[in-house]
């Protein structure tokens, strides 16, 4: 992120929600994959990260995502915080399916 030009606010926005999101990967998805990527559309540079278990899954993606809402005990904001950190927040999971949670951070011109 440094070699792309993103300011440290920015960096440490994608580091707290990487942070977070890799936490989750691990305590709820028994594990996975991180993968991260240099995004290019036209002029504009980002940085895409992409978060994937194959846990259980979340049984309500809409409740998952509400400020306070837990089920191991913290304080709630994981996936909620991260999508705030972010520019783009996707999330795809399904009982029995696994979780994956994709976000980027893009530079301003």
């Amino acid at each position: 992120m440094i070699a792309a030009g993103f300011s440290l606010i920015d960096q440490t926005k994608m580091i707290t929600a990487a942070s977070e999101l890799a936490r989750n990967t691990l305590r709820y998805g028994g594990g996975g994959e991180a993968h991260m990527m240099k995004l290019m559309n036209g002029m504009r540079q980002g940085i895409g990260l992409t978060f994937i278990d194959h846990g259980p899954g979340i049984t309500d993606l809409k409740q998952a995502l509400t400020d306070g809402f837990t089920t191991g005990g913290g304080m709630g904001l994981g996936l909620s915080g991260a999508k705030r950190l972010a520019d783009e927040f996707d999330i795809e999971s399904a009982p029995g399916q696994g979780t994956t949670v994709k976000i980027s951070k893009w530079k301003p011109f």
